[in-house]
């Protein structure tokens, strides 16, 4: 049973593709898996391969560079408002590249005499502190998945310690709450954030069928963007998590992660990871500013002049 009208569909392309010469061939891994996409101030889109522990960057015409190649499993990146770009490393940790000399050096393996379960995905807030998830293996076996948040001063606080599977993850609107996807639980789960750093009743935000949700964005209208891996699809939801589009995969079914990007902030972009492509589809409404983009005399979209 159904409590919603059918979600609209929106139909996707393919922007760019994983060259050819970049399509490893070891033996017990896939070529490729994409993942992380995020734009900086020029246009650029940065995405991660984390078997092979790359970072590529893909250009506005759509020309694919590799950007830096390393001993590890990048997953999440984003981009600090320094240019420097952060990365959730599954086998490392919180990892920093520099863009221009393609250097990748450690920022933080682990909390106080422990190491990451393994990281998946990060965000940024307006006030520069990163929030990051940690699911390792963790599942409805063992529900013990963290969710953290590193304040600008080098802070580390564990928001949540009882999540299985935490994925990807956004900052509403305010900033006031977090939500997070939770693969193995099918769902998505709001974190309210409290005024003195703590998070209060974490509740339910969508219930979504098996497979559970990957990577998300949020658009200015408070929509949430919902990549839903082995479906093919990412669901826009509105605030009241009633699910409003549909946008369909172009090519394989792996839709792992997003980003909102273009001239006017309204092109969503897709990793595919089964096929290694970059998809694209245009929405009706523009995604929020990153904080990578925000300036102090204002925000600027990604790819704007």
């Amino acid at each position: 049973m159904s409590y919603f009208e059918p979600p609209k569909v929106i139909k996707t392309e393919t922007f760019a593709e994983l060259p050819e010469k970049y399509r490893k061939q070891d033996e017990g891994k896939p070529h490729s898996f994409l993942e992380g996409p995020s734009f900086d101030r020029a246009g650029n889109l940065y995405f991660t391969d984390i078997p092979h522990g790359r970072i590529f960057r893909v250009s506005p015409g759509g020309g694919c560079d590799l950007i830096a190649e390393y001993d590890g499993e990048p997953n999440g990146l984003k981009i600090h408002r320094d240019g420097q770009i952060y990365i959730a490393d599954h086998k490392n940790g919180l990892m920093r590249l520099d863009p221009e000399s393609g250097a990748v050096a450690s920022v933080l393996a682990g909390p106080p005499k422990e190491r990451f379960k393994g990281l998946n995905d990060l965000v940024f807030g307006s006030s520069g502190d990163l929030y990051f998830t940690d699911q390792g293996q963790t599942g409805l076996h063992d529900p013990s998945g963290r969710v953290y948040r590193l304040a600008g001063d080098g802070r580390l606080d564990c928001l949540i310690d009882t999540v299985p599977s935490p994925n990807g993850l956004v900052l509403n609107r305010s900033e006031r709450v977090l939500m997070v996807a939770v693969t193995r639980a099918n769902a998505v789960w709001l974190v309210p954030l409290t005024p003195l750093g703590g998070v209060s009743k974490v509740g339910l935000f969508v219930q979504l069928p098996s497979p559970g949700p990957d990577g998300m964005a949020i658009d200015e209208d408070g929509n949430l963007a919902v990549a839903h891996p082995g479906m093919g699809v990412v669901w826009l939801f509105d605030r009241r998590g009633v699910p409003i589009y549909r946008v369909e995969s172009c090519e394989g079914p792996m839709v792992t992660n997003l980003a909102y990007g273009g001239p006017t902030g309204k092109s969503l972009y897709m990793t595919e990871s089964r096929t290694g492509s970059i998809l694209r589809a245009e929405m009706p409404v523009a995604g929020q500013p990153l904080y990578s983009h925000m300036e102090e005399d204002g925000l600027k979209r990604p790819g704007a002049s």
